[in-house]
Parts: C-alpha cells; structure tokens; sequence
C-alpha cells in the first residue's frame, strides 16, 4: 500500500517516542511463555482474514477506549501489531500518553509474521 508523506511523516514522529518490537522478539516471547498482551489493532475484516496466534483483538477505532476493560494495569507489557507497523506505531504512542509504560509496536506487522512463517489462526 502506499501511504502520504502526510501520514508517514505522522508515523515517523510517533516512532521517535515509541519501542518497536521484531517479529522474532515477539515470537521469542510467546516460547518462552512471558506475560505480555499481545493485541491485534487492525479492522475486523482484517482479522476475520487471520491473525497471529495468541492475540488478542481491539480496532484502533476502540482501541484507547476499551484498553483499561483488557489491560487494567499500566505497568504490563503490551505488543501491538497491524498490517505493517504504522497504525500500531500511533497506537503505541497514545497508550503511552494514557500512562501505559510497557507499549510496543511490533515491526512489520502481520505481514512480516507471515513472511516468516509463524503461527496464524482464525476464529
């Protein structure tokens, strides 16, 4: 997909206050069995088409409305994914305005997770 300067220059800012999180760091995770909430912000249609196994899923459109119903603590470690990278780096940066301190956007999204072969499930 190709994205406006506009919007890119909107992730990038974003990307300056955030933590970016490798596919294999995250997979590694989910191996060794860490605590971590790892949460898919894409539309439903987009996860209706499969997601990554073990996610969980709240749309940007209500992620920062329900994230206190999934996450009551600010302090546990959260990893956000999209399509590739942009939508969970804004994502990220206002969970972080909201006081949560553990927030990462996952590199390359689903898209990199399938590149690589790893686990997908639909439900």
């Amino acid at each position: 997909m190709k994205h406006s300067e506009a919007f890119l220059k909107l992730v990038d800012d974003a990307k300056s206050r955030i933590r970016e999180m490798s596919i294999q760091e995250v997979r590694a995770r989910q191996q060794q069995s860490k605590p971590f909430y790892f949460i898919d912000i894409r539309e439903d249609h987009e996860w209706d088409q499969g997601h990554a196994a073990g996610a969980l899923h709240l749309g940007r459109g209500i992620l920062e409305r329900d994230i206190d119903k999934t996450v009551p603590d600010r302090k546990t470690e959260i990893i956000l994914y999209c399509g590739g990278g942009y939508r969970s780096a804004l994502s990220a940066d206002n969970l972080q305005k909201m006081g949560f301190q553990r927030v990462f956007s996952m590199a390359g999204g689903i898209r990199a997770w399938r590149e690589a072969g790893y686990p997908e499930t639909q439900d």
